[in-house]
């Protein structure tokens, strides 16, 4: 059954369905088979009209419209509909009033150390003017004191995981896209259990469509009975533009409020490589902080708990006050992106790091499907002589991504930028490097999906102690991933040139 669900769901099934029903209406009107054939396309033609009005009236990207506008158009009868199901951002006032009430609060426990900043500007006015732009637009401010330690693959990030979880005294709150039962989750639930039992309060998030083809149906109600607090986000129901758009793709931990995790590893066992579905291995990141730096996370995931619930609550009880600050370099800032806003921040902090780099920039990520100005940005950090290089899977967990992933890689190899995909297997990870001394890890794909519909997060560094690590794995991982070469694309003509430029016309859609 899971499986007939998983079908229903899936975006090209549903948009494929969309086609045909376009093409049958074209047969109907060529046969004059039904009465009422007029009035319905009339309905379906001023849908299509109004959705065209309303993406040029949205003050958004204008590649993102034409992105939109295209496929519509292609389908005139039925693009409308199409959008409706995958395109709009439709909030209900309940939960607009309800957000706004949360942000609220975010903008009153999360402020910025002035003395920080200022040490940064007297350091680099240009990352400066980078982690002000988060504090302005992300309401997430900048911090020392914060060690981090990054890890290259699901494997060490959960065995770490589990020895913190135990040490927690207060409460422990976790987030996930996607929560699989098995033998990732497993440990960890027995421990959360456990915890609950001594009196540390435990919250659960994860996202209801990310999880809903591999958890049991009524999830929520069983964790509840292990007195862990518990939220499926944004439940399957009838309205389908929210289930399949507006997704909490975060991944977050936090332990009393003194350490967190994020990254783009879920709790399945696909991510520490007890299951293989894509190639030998699943190659993964995450990232550990313990130090101020933590309480961001601990309001983003206060304020997805509290909107999601409809509720408010004093934050500054779960701040964590440090008698000793770890020993650390640098600075750290987690951040966050919402679809609720008109701010892509998280496509603006891979531009602004693309538009600063001097000598390189390393990426990791498991799509790509670019807009105009992203990849505008790639070529022109490479025309200048800026080292890019992009790795990505080498084995695909969704085709057709995959394919238009490579329909980007003729262009952006003639402009110099080097592409590599990853031998081993799948490429999960979503990592930016440049210059030896920035860097970002967290949720954010390089897709229209993470950079306008998902809900997303990441951790912004400068000169911390983990850039070192993340350069080591990056340099590991080009050794262990195969070179595009121009003879390579002309030999995947079809694909790179004939399927993925189609697949362009629908590329919000995957």
């Amino acid at each position: 059954m899971r499986k007939v669900f998983q079908y229903a769901f899936n975006r090209l099934i549903i948009t494929g369905i969309i086609v045909v029903m376009q093409v049958g209406f074209f047969l109907l009107e060529i046969f004059k088979w039904g009465n009422h054939y007029a009035q319905i396309a009339f309905a379906l033609r001023l849908i299509t009209f109004f959705a065209v009005v309303y993406i040029i009236w949205q003050p958004n990207n204008p590649a993102v419209k034409l992105a939109w506008v295209v496929p519509i158009l292609t389908f005139p009868l039925l693009g409308g509909v199409l959008y409706l199901f995958f395109g709009h951002v439709l909030i209900p006032r309940k939960l607009r009033d309800s957000m706004q009430r949360t942000d609220g609060l975010v903008k009153k426990n999360l402020k910025q150390d002035e003395a920080v900043l200022r040490r940064i500007e007297g350091e680099n006015p240009s990352v400066a003017n980078q982690s002000s732009y988060l504090y302005s637009y992300a309401d997430t401010p900048v911090w020392a004191d914060t060690a981090t330690r990054y890890y290259s693959d699901g494997e060490s990030w959960w065995k770490q995981l589990l020895q913190d979880l135990e040490t927690a005294r207060h409460f422990i709150f976790l987030e996930f896209f996607i929560l699989g039962e098995g033998e990732m989750w497993s440990p960890v639930l027995e421990i959360l259990e456990r915890k609950a039992k001594e009196g540390v309060e435990v919250r659960l998030i994860y996202d209801d469509i990310g999880s809903v083809f591999i958890l049991p149906k009524n999830y929520q109600m069983m964790i509840e009975e292990k007195g862990i607090k518990c939220e499926a986000f944004n439940r399957l129901i009838p309205l389908m533009s929210l289930i399949l758009n507006n997704r909490d793709h975060r991944k977050i931990v936090v332990i009393d409020g003194k350490i967190g995790y994020t990254g783009g590893i879920n709790m399945s066992d696909e991510y520490i490589n007890y299951t293989h579905p894509h190639g030998e291995y699943w190659k993964d990141a995450g990232i550990r902080l313990e130090g101020d730096a933590v309480w961001n996370f601990t309001v983003m995931f206060l304020q997805m708990w509290n909107m999601s619930r409809y509720t408010e609550e004093d934050y500054k009880r779960f701040y964590y006050h440090f008698d000793h600050k770890p020993a650390a370099s640098g600075y750290v800032q987690p951040y966050r992106d919402t679809p609720l806003d008109n701010e892509v921040v998280g496509e603006n902090v891979y531009l602004n790091i693309l538009g600063y780099a001097r000598r390189y920039v390393y990426i990791l990520t498991p799509y790509l499907v670019l807009n105009y100005e992203m990849q505008t940005a790639l070529e022109l950090a490479a025309k200048r002589g800026v080292d890019v290089r992009i790795v990505l899977p080498g084995v695909p967990d969704k085709k057709t991504i995959y394919w238009l992933s490579q329909s980007y890689y003729q262009t952006l190899i003639q402009a110099g930028v080097r592409i590599y995909q990853y031998t081993p297997g799948f490429l999960h990870s979503k990592c930016v490097l440049c210059d030896d001394e920035i860097a970002t890890v967290g949720t954010i794909n390089f897709d229209y999906r993470s950079f306008y519909h998902h809900f997303e997060c990441g951790v912004f560094l400068y000169r911390a102690d983990a850039i070192a690590d993340i350069k080591k794995d990056m340099e590991e991982t080009f050794a262990e991933s195969e070179l595009i070469t121009m003879e390579w694309c002309k030999k995947k003509f079809v694909k790179t040139n004939v399927i993925g430029p189609v697949l362009k016309l629908f590329s919000p859609l995957l």
